[in-house]
């Protein structure tokens, strides 16, 4: 069995403001049954609405619940059928131990709070987790050990890399506490722009996929040069294929 497959809808951000029900039909129409919410606590009558439309289910979302309204994002995280909530970014906190304990300790709670509905919390990464070191160790890696193993990890396998870490080394040590991966591709570089369909750039892609096979995979671009839906198309085929063809 291949893992489900996701795309970031923060990645045709442009396309959502200009015509959010004809956007999600165009991700349909590309292949996608699931997508992954941003920005959605404002509009979640529009998205139920879209989305059932569409055939789409949203099987995640970011919103900032560490440090924002936690009560109002789980609400809306639960009415629209959500199974993981996961916080996008937290900045600050990672250059020492007791910041990393502090942010471990705040989602843990968090965790605990969305328990009752149904739904995990998650957290995603950045650059500065894998940058900041703590007593010879990236500040992530002791971010996981501190964490409460309620939490699931979203790992960005784009931007650990652009902070220095193995994505398939990360994705292996931590097995499945890891519930979804971002894919792109791209240079090691963090020039958005940059950015390339899955199999087009520097990433071991192939390797990020094997390394977390149960893993859902969420197709994502930060910025584009191209044209976005058929940046999508593409690494929709390439990690389609991939997966296909590692199960096989």
């Amino acid at each position: 069995m291949t893992a489900e497959l996701s795309v970031q809808l923060y990645s045709v951000r442009d396309a959502l403001a200009a015509d959010l029900p004809r956007t999600l039909d165009r991700l349909a129409g590309l292949g996608f049954a699931n997508v992954e919410l941003f920005d959605f606590v404002d509009r979640v009558d529009e998205y139920r609405t879209a989305l059932a439309n569409s055939g789409l289910t949203a099987l995640s979302g970011h919103a900032p619940i560490a440090e924002g309204d936690a009560d109002r994002a789980l609400d809306a995280a639960a009415a629209l059928g959500m199974r993981t909530l996961i916080e996008p970014m937290i900045r600050h906190g990672w250059e020492t131990a007791e910041g990393v304990s502090a942010i471990a300790e705040r989602l843990g709670q968090l965790a605990a709070q969305a328990q009752p509905l149904g739904i995990a919390v998650g957290y995603h990464n950045h650059t500065w987790e894998f940058e900041a070191e703590i007593n010879g160790r990236d500040a992530f890696d002791v971010f996981a050990d501190r964490l409460d193993p309620a939490v699931a990890l979203e790992i960005d396998t784009y931007w650990a890399e652009v902070g220095g870490a193995s994505a398939p080394a990360v994705l292996t040590r931590l097995g499945d506490r890891v519930r979804l991966i971002h894919v792109k591709d791209g240079p090691r570089s963090t020039d958005a722009f940059a950015q390339q369909p899955a199999g087009a750039g520097d990433m071991p892609v192939e390797e990020i996929l094997a390394a977390a096979p149960r893993a859902v995979r969420v197709i994502e671009f930060d910025d584009y040069a191209g044209d976005l839906f058929d940046g999508i198309a593409q690494s929709l085929r390439f990690v389609s294929t991939v997966d296909a063809g590692q199960a096989a």
